[in-house]
């Protein structure tokens, strides 16, 4: 509710802090759902003008509305594949940079290739397995280990 109220306001993380006195870490955690301590409440609530049990009660009413299975197999799903694009967004200007270093330095051997492969084949497992092609380890398998170590099904 706190990233609710800032972004309502068109705040920063770093303006928040500022105006509540608090770090920009521990709004940080606060938006992830940490629970603040009574001190942070009360500078945040300041900050919002709210009274504190009203902020209260709005991070009680958010812990209430937990995901179900469904939507937090969809939400992780998501986080994977961003987590992917952005291995494969890192990867590309690397090796990219690695390749014109090669040519401008030395271009008679092309070394750039054998970082691009090795670190390829992690980049081709880590889109399979956030696409679910094939995943090996993955929800289902822990599933099947969890309920085979606790002899009951989940």
């Amino acid at each position: 509710m706190v990233r609710k109220h800032r972004l309502k306001r068109g705040w920063s993380q770093e303006q928040l802090a500022e105006l509540s006195g608090l770090s920009i870490r521990t709004i940080q955690r606060i938006e992830r759902g940490h629970k603040p301590s009574l001190e942070s409440q009360k500078s945040l609530a300041a900050v919002f003008e709210l009274s504190i049990s009203e902020l209260q009660q709005e991070h009680t009413m958010n812990q209430d509305t937990e995901l179900n299975q469904d939507e937090q197999t969809v939400i992780d799903q998501v986080r994977a594949i961003k987590s992917f694009y952005s291995h494969l967004i890192t990867y590309l200007s690397v090796i990219g940079l690695l390749f014109i270093i090669n040519l401008v330095t030395d271009s008679s051997y092309i070394w750039a290739i054998w970082p691009a492969m090795g670190w390829g084949i992690g980049i081709i497992n880590h889109g399979l397995s956030a696409f679910e092609v094939f995943d090996l380890f993955g929800a289902n398998w822990e599933k099947r280990q969890i309920e085979k170590r606790l002899g009951k099904k989940l």
